[in-house]
């Protein structure tokens, strides 16, 4: 079952197909992102991490979306330009995606069905919910948009061991 989470096909802004296994990666940080949020600063932040931890095993990885106040209104030329240009963002970004109803991307439902928020919901609340994820898809954290980036070095480092 875990092994499908890292099996499921996304499209990177620039089109192509990759899996999470692609990245070979031993710790995977997934969050849903937007351009014109006031938690975009973010971004920052979520470079910082890759740019400290991506030669030890950590990959970053946004998935632009739409669904929190129309907040990523963007094509991917416009939120990959937004995104290097704003805050020199490196890491892997993907298309556009809904992470919540009906056209929900298959990797944001199995993500909210393994590791769901408070209370139990599945559902996302905000941009920049973030997924910490082991190398196998097996163990899954998840921090609210309220968590800066900043704050999950330790959670990184644990999985880098």
């Amino acid at each position: 079952m875990s092994a499908s989470l890292l099996d499921i096909p996304c499209a990177t802004i620039k089109g192509e197909q990759k899996t999470l296994g692609d990245f070979g990666a031993k710790a995977l940080l997934v969050v849903n992102t937007a351009s014109k949020c006031g938690f975009t600063p973010q971004y920052e932040g979520l470079e910082s991490l890759w740019q400290e931890y991506k030669d030890k095993g950590l990959v970053v990885l946004g998935f632009p979306c739409n669904q929190f106040g129309k907040q990523e209104p963007g094509d991917e030329g416009a939120i990959s330009q937004f995104c290097e240009l704003n805050f020199g963002v490196s890491f892997p970004l993907f298309k556009k995606i809904d992470v919540n109803g009906a056209n929900a991307h298959p990797l944001y439902v199995q993500l909210k069905k393994r590791a769901p928020g408070l209370l139990g919901s599945q559902a996302i609340k905000w941009n920049f919910t973030k997924f910490l994820l082991d190398a196998e898809g097996r163990e899954i954290k998840r921090f609210a948009p309220t968590t800066k980036p900043e704050a999950l070095h330790a959670e990184i480092e644990a999985l880098l061991k």
